[in-house]
């Protein structure tokens, strides 16, 4: 009221007055809101801080399930990252697998207890007819043996819930005899049984294939070798250099070029070497090609270039090829009996640890399902389990 009579005694409108101060008031209202939501910002910030430090309350955005699992499901011990997949079908293509299956540790002693195992890789067409047996000889060695099997991908196993092939089935693709899609199949076997850090050797075997000692046998003689067993032998006739493609210098020369069985038997470290391959597979894809067989000559001259002071140039698979053909002999009922078994044991000598050894073969194929009733009646007397 004062300052409506100054302005009345001075002249002025009163009106005028009242507008100039409301003008002026508005920006110190506005100046005070900010301060005061700024005051109350500080605030929270700081007690979202220490409740987050002394509460150990989490703040995380919403993301995908799997990508918390690492942080949230116990991905804190050694044990948590170490324990082998439960689950084989991942949905994981070639590409992303064997860059996983490539990781390796660089500090050679394990931090951990670690009982090394055998992976034993099944490369099959569909069902394994020789199961039985190979339930037998595994029986009793639980933690020294894993087993992967790779099919066609249209087969369903049928396995029970007691088997030891339960669930075994890895993801697949269709492989063909002598094309690089077999040794795709080889290296997703590989790369799958290398997501186990405690599978130390690895073995290439067929549904055709049979164990011709007990598992202890076995065991000891794999875990106790200095090297591997890839053949890979310089061979100088038609299928041997004869195969070879001038087209895969300079990685590979005619001098480099081997052969050997597609069955081997690799440590870890030879099993690294051939998922993490990305120098010779190219030139194997693009110039070996039938009546250049792939799976006889890839891994062989690879690890004869990078590794041959680790190979026994020798395969631990026996077969027969002196029925003559393109494969070697089946064999069924008929030639199932203890001289069979006999011949081969007594087949050859071969160089065990740079020594002298009759003992050779600790698989053998092929067996036609007929053969597996005379196996198994054999096999405790002959086969040891």
């Amino acid at each position: 009221m004062q300052s409506r009579w100054m302005a009345l005694e001075e002249g002025k409108d009163p009106s005028t007055t009242v507008r100039t101060n409301q003008s002026r008031a508005f920006p110190l209202r506005v100046l005070q809101f900010f301060l005061i939501f700024f005051v109350l910002g500080l605030g929270i910030s700081i007690v979202s801080m220490y409740m987050t430090r002394y509460f150990k309350v989490q703040i995380v955005a919403p993301v995908a399930e799997s990508t918390l699992r690492p942080c949230l499901d116990e991905q804190t011990t050694v044990e948590s990252w170490i324990r082998p997949p439960s689950n084989l079908l991942h949905t994981m293509n070639d590409t992303h697998l064997l860059w996983l299956a490539s990781s390796v540790p660089r500090i050679k002693t394990y931090p951990f207890k670690r009982v090394p195992k055998i992976a034993f890789m099944f490369l099959t067409k569909g069902p394994l007819p020789m199961s039985p047996l190979w339930e037998r000889f595994f029986k009793g060695n639980e933690g020294l043996y894993s087993i992967y099997a790779h099919s066609l991908p249209s087969y369903n196993a049928n396995f029970t819930t007691s088997s030891v092939f339960y669930r075994r089935q890895i993801p697949s693709q269709v492989a063909e005899w002598g094309r690089m899609s077999m040794c795709d199949a080889e290296r997703r076997l590989l790369a799958n049984a290398l997501l186990d850090i405690s599978n130390e050797w690895f073995v290439l075997l067929s549904e055709t294939c049979i164990p011709l000692h007990n598992f202890s046998i076995i065991y000891h003689y794999i875990s106790r070798s200095r090297y591997s067993f890839v053949g890979s032998i310089d061979e100088l006739g038609p299928y041997g250099r004869g195969r070879y493609n001038q087209n895969m210098t300079p990685e590979v020369n005619l001098t480099d070029w081997r052969k050997g069985s597609q069955w081997f038997e690799v440590n870890r470290e030879l099993a690294v070497k051939i998922v993490e391959d990305t120098t010779y597979y190219p030139k194997f894809k693009e110039f070996c090609q039938p009546a250049c067989y792939v799976d006889e000559h890839y891994f062989q001259t690879m690890l004869s270039i990078e590794t041959p002071h680790l190979l026994a140039n020798r395969s631990l698979t026996y077969v027969d090829w002196s029925r003559g053909g393109a494969h070697p002999a089946t064999f069924g009922k008929a030639d199932i009996n203890e001289e069979f078994f006999k011949k081969i044991f007594e087949s050859k000598t071969c160089i065990y640890n740079n020594q002298p050894s009759s003992l050779c073969f600790l698989f053998a194929r092929k067996f036609s399902p007929n053969a597996l009733d005379p196996l198994l009646g054999l096999s405790s007397k002959v086969l040891g389990f």
